[in-house]
């Protein structure tokens, strides 16, 4: 069985109703990066941040998985799929994806500030200020924020290098460290880019579908059919 990765971004979870961070009308417009993505923001006003994404996480409650989501799911029948995701929502999960690596942390999880390593499930439930971990320690979101480094990357980096097939969707490959897995990929991996975006990257092995995430991915099954 072929080992297929997909990479994705928020341009997946953004037809189930959850707002992009970069786009018009995102999250970046409403708030600065600074306030609510950065350690210098946690520092500042740690209330904020935990507010935020008490927000957040109750907005996932009510998403559901979209069809994207169904079909990279779907994808495990007849390949061995690991999903490497920029989204720090569930969505992967609940529509059935069974390998899954987040990069940049998990909305419905919580660490202690003393901690990067130990997670709590906690849900769609809230974060309060002065709850704390067993360490004693403020629990905080278990997301990766800018100024933090990403724990994992060498997983995923491993999983890039043994691929046969690389799917990246919805994402605009502008956000390092994960943009840079593409370039791990072995010389005879098939690239399969589904975003409707121009997107400036050139590979001679890249098929870039251009289309938002649902269709795109219908167009993907049929374009892998041969290399079950």
């Amino acid at each position: 069985m072929k080992r297929l990765v997909v990479l994705s971004g928020s341009g997946v979870s953004a037809e189930s109703g959850l707002q992009t961070f970069r786009d018009n009308n995102g999250l970046w417009g409403e708030y600065r990066v600074e306030d609510v993505a950065s350690t210098e923001g946690w520092r500042r006003n740690p209330e904020l941040m935990i507010n935020f994404y008490n927000g957040m996480r109750r907005k996932l409650k009510d998403t559901l998985p979209n069809e994207a989501h169904k079909i990279i799911a779907s994808l495990e029948k007849d390949f061995d799929v690991t999903v490497i995701t920029q989204n720090i929502d569930d969505l992967h999960e609940r529509a059935g994806s069974s390998r899954v690596i987040h990069l940049h942390g998990e909305l419905t999880k919580a660490r202690s500030v003393f901690n990067e390593e130990r997670t709590y499930d906690i849900g769609y439930g809230d974060i309060k200020m002065g709850e704390k971990a067993p360490d004693g320690g403020q629990l905080r979101p278990f997301v990766v924020w800018f100024g933090e480094s990403v724990p994992k990357l060498s997983e995923a980096a491993a999983e890039v290098e043994n691929a046969d097939i690389f799917l990246i969707i919805g994402t605009s490959l502008v956000v390092y460290p994960a943009a840079g897995l593409v370039t791990l990929t072995r010389g005879n991996c098939k690239i399969f880019l589904v975003d409707p975006a121009d997107i400036n990257i050139s590979l001679p092995n890249l098929t870039h579908i251009k289309d938002k995430a649902t269709s795109g991915m219908k167009k993907f099954t049929e374009a892998v059919e041969n290399l079950k």
